[in-house]
């Protein structure tokens, strides 16, 4: 089935009692390049791990801000050490100490916010689709985290059409707890976002 033709709600039906390693099977067989993103936040290894088990090389794309936590830079290294991750990283393209003279870090209320969120995550996001033109987009998006994940489902469009597939989309903490431990897989929560701040924001990739 192409994917221009796809009826969303009665494939997100359809996949809603598969686990996870079976839609992403189903995902695959849906486009010629797949991708997976992540910030190696909390439970990252967990779809890290249930993408790279079935496809062992798929390019792992990391944009990383530059404001990480010293714990989530051993965690990532740790993960992709322990997995065998083909990382594809992307970084701003100005630095953190020149960022830091001309915009500092600004609060959401701040109106330079969407300037910096546009350096630190947007563009080299945009950057990164754009040269690896994916069909589908692997993310760890869950139901309960913010409003606007809570409106999508295990398979939605991105805004430029790109298949997105959550397949823990409707898993809890508590089943990923588990799922990180049956497989002896790290986790790690001191984890900063310097453009969401708030747990319930977006900072504008997924929407």
């Amino acid at each position: 089935m192409s994917i221009e033709i796809m009826n969303l709600e009665s494939i997100n039906a359809e996949l809603k009692n598969k686990s996870p390693k079976e839609i992403i099977v189903w995902a695959l067989l849906q486009a010629n390049k797949a991708v997976v993103t992540t910030n190696f936040r909390p439970y990252e290894g967990a779809i890290l791990h249930a993408v790279s088990s079935v496809k062992k090389n798929i390019e792992v794309i990391w944009c990383d801000t530059g404001y990480n936590t010293p714990q989530t830079y051993k965690h990532a290294e740790e993960l992709i050490d322990k997995l065998g991750l083909n990382i594809q990283l992307y970084v701003p393209k100005q630095t953190v100490a020149h960022r830091n003279i001309t915009l500092g870090l600004p609060t959401i209320d701040d109106p330079k916010h969407a300037e910096f969120t546009e350096q630190v995550k947007l563009e080299p996001f945009k950057r990164a689709m754009r040269e690896h033109e994916p069909g589908v987009w692997f993310t760890n998006l869950r139901k309960g985290q913010t409003a606007f994940r809570d409106s999508i489902d295990i398979v939605s469009k991105s805004k430029d059409g790109v298949l997105k597939v959550s397949p823990f989309y409707h898993w809890s903490d508590e089943e990923l707890d588990a799922y990180l431990q049956e497989h002896q897989l790290p986790n790690e929560f001191k984890y900063f976002d310097p453009t969401k701040v708030e747990n319930n924001r977006e900072c504008g990739l997924h929407i």
